[in-house]
């Protein structure tokens, strides 16, 4: 029950995350788009494109949130977990149509030039746009790292993606106002729709990584190894080389441990059931699987005993 009531909670913060992510898309998409419409830009129209990606990305973001948080049923023994994958790739999906419309627009204007008109007032708007979506990003990545959420991590990465977009977008608005040079504005839009490209490329890949069951992260798999390591230096046991899976926020973990051949079911099963909760410890909302072994010889179960109780890592 405690569990239980710990994940709602987590899941209401994470909820609130992506309201943040929100609120962060529609302001900096009505600053861009104020921006593009008021300089004739179409660098500031490729950056407004892109937060409107946001923008959708987070509405998706909250459905997927919702759904990977239900519990498992009877279609779904191990929960939805894996939902978060499809937010992080529908994102970069979007990515890439959105790359594609500000690659057309940069070529249109190539094609055809026109000068920029109150450039100061777009550049102001961005930097604004711009701070916003830096304060975000970095809370998104963050609270995305605590809570080991695929979707605010897709979305805080995308968003810092969005700030340095701007970056490109706002120098080459000061050097068209300060050269004159009306082909930089295009150029830059294009470089800004190729930059879109790579970051939604890495978005899908690792999207489709996980929806393929990857394993867990080299640094949760050495705290595992290194539990098992003290258990098995206490006592009589082995275990084979772990299996793990990473289902968005949720782990599992796959053991096989040789026991003594003379030990009872009992006493291997609370072996067990200590190492599951040794686990859970070092690495919250992880499911462990343990397979038992008879091993070839070992200590009876009144030897493995007089060695005291499991280790507890």
């Amino acid at each position: 029950m405690t569990d239980n009531i710990g994940q709602q909670r987590e899941n209401r913060i994470l909820r609130r995350f992506m309201l943040l992510a929100l609120g962060a898309a529609v302001t900096t998409i009505s600053l861009k788009a104020v921006a593009a419409a008021i300089t004739g830009s179409v660098g500031f129209l490729s950056d407004a494109l892109e937060s409107g990606v946001n923008l959708v990305a987070a509405v998706f973001g909250l459905i997927i949130l919702w759904v990977a948080a239900r519990p498992p049923d009877a279609s779904h023994h191990f929960g939805h977990g894996k939902a978060e994958y499809l937010s992080a790739m529908v994102e970069g999906a979007m990515i890439f149509v959105a790359a594609t419309a500000i690659i057309w627009s940069a070529i249109e204007r190539l094609i055809s030039p026109e000068p920029l008109e109150q450039a100061g007032l777009g550049l102001a708007l961005s930097v604004i746009a711009a701070a916003v979506n830096l304060f975000v990003g970095l809370t998104l990545q963050r609270a995305g790292a605590r809570y080991r959420s695929v979707t605010l991590v897709a979305d805080g990465k995308h968003l810092m993606t969005d700030v340095w977009t701007s970056v490109g977008v706002l120098v080459a608005i000061a050097l068209v106002a300060l050269t004159g040079w009306e082909v930089l504005d295009p150029l830059i839009a294009l470089a800004v729709g190729v930059n879109i490209l790579w970051t939604g490329n890495r978005l899908l890949r690792g999207s489709v990584s996980g929806l393929l069951s990857a394993a867990l992260p080299a640094e949760d798999e050495a705290k595992i190894d290194g539990l098992l390591a003290r258990y098995r230096t206490n006592h009589p046991v082995d275990f084979a080389p772990l299996r793990t899976v990473a289902s968005g926020r949720q782990r599992y973990v796959f053991v096989e441990m040789t026991v003594p051949p003379d030990w009872t079911v009992q006493l291997a099963h609370e072996f067990a059931d200590r190492i599951e909760s040794d686990v859970e410890a070092i690495l919250p909302q992880t499911e462990t699987l343990i397979h038992i072994e008879p091993a070839n010889g070992g200590a009876s179960p009144e030897a493995a005993s007089d060695q005291g109780e499991p280790a507890s890592g």
